[in-house]
């Protein structure tokens, strides 16, 4: 593994400090969103890299799912293997108990005890069935977790016959929420919880649900559509993050594309690899951080995400 250098985490955050504060001027007056600073690379050298989540302490987690790993990057810049037997770990999620949400592509949702290290599982079947393989989730306020599953490293014929997103509420009740999609992917909630985004990775069009309560949606529809690379259509996105004014940043082939909350496109911020996922943290939370491909990424942005999702 090669760590580009200690703390550029972190050191990036300040030394972007008044560009920042210049950015979030520019973005309130016109209808782009841009970096503040330069890409870069921190960490490279791994296998297909995923999952992106900073805990409380400002420590970020990721996955490396070829090499079944989870992987702990803290703020000093010491990066450590949390895990080597994560079962093909893709989304994760951080609980302020202490506790990491893994979706498992050899088909489970489960919670690792930051502290010891313990795995337990919280749902790996849906009415009596494995899932396909657990792709990525997000938690809600009462404690409930959406979570899709589409066909990613799953057995064939699919054991769940449909590519499908979940809800589990907090006393453990699983129930599916969706028909067949066309590989839900990445997956957030609004602000306020109304609204349900689903990325799927096989089609242009983003999906929106209407949340009429924890784990019943409605209103399928079309949120917003992905520029594509020349040439090509139909291509989808991967991962989301949400910034505090209830921004989008949704990974695709172009890099992460970013949407305003009526679904209007804000910007797009390349990289040298194609991005899997993003979340954001840093000292003020406006580092966005992407993994892509053998590398993670850290660029300043004018906005500060949410600190309600990973």
């Amino acid at each position: 593994m090669l760590i580009t250098r200690r703390r550029l985490l972190f050191s990036l955050l300040v030394a972007a400090i008044s560009l920042a504060a210049c950015g979030i001027s520019q973005a309130e007056q016109s209808d782009s969103i841009s970096p503040t600073g330069a890409v870069k690379q921190i960490l490279t050298g791994f296998a297909f890299t995923e999952g992106p989540a900073v805990t409380s302490d400002g420590t970020l987690y990721f996955t490396d799912i070829p090499n079944a790993t989870i992987h702990q990057f803290n703020p000093n810049g010491f990066l450590r293997v949390f895990t080597d037997q994560s079962r093909h770990a893709n989304g994760l999620w951080p609980l302020s108990d202490g506790g990491l949400l893994a979706c498992e592509m050899d088909g489970a949702v489960v919670r690792y005890n930051l502290a010891d290290g313990s795995r337990e599982v919280l749902t790996d079947s849906y009415e009596g069935v494995r899932y396909n393989a657990c792709n990525d989730l997000v938690v809600d306020a009462s404690g409930g977790i959406y979570f899709t599953d589409p066909h990613y490293r799953a057995p064939t014929p699919l054991p769940q016959k449909v590519r499908a997103v979940y809800y589990r509420s907090s006393d453990g009740k699983v129930s599916r929420l969706t028909g067949d999609l066309a590989a839900p992917n990445g997956i957030g909630l609004s602000l306020d919880e109304k609204t349900l985004y689903v990325i799927p990775s096989m089609q242009s069009e983003m999906l929106a649900f209407d949340i009429e309560q924890p784990g019943k949606i409605s209103g399928q529809r079309t949120f917003c559509r992905l520029a594509q690379p020349e040439g090509t259509s139909g291509t989808g996105g991967d991962g989301m993050a949400m910034d505090e004014r209830g921004n989008l940043y949704i990974t695709t082939h172009l890099g992460v594309q970013i949407f305003s909350p009526a679904g209007e496109p804000l910007g797009t911020v390349a990289f040298a690899e194609r991005p899997a996922n993003v979340t954001f943290g840093g000292d003020d939370f406006k580092m966005m951080v992407v993994t892509a491909q053998k590398s993670v990424y850290a660029v300043p942005m004018p906005i500060a995400g949410s600190r309600r999702g990973k």
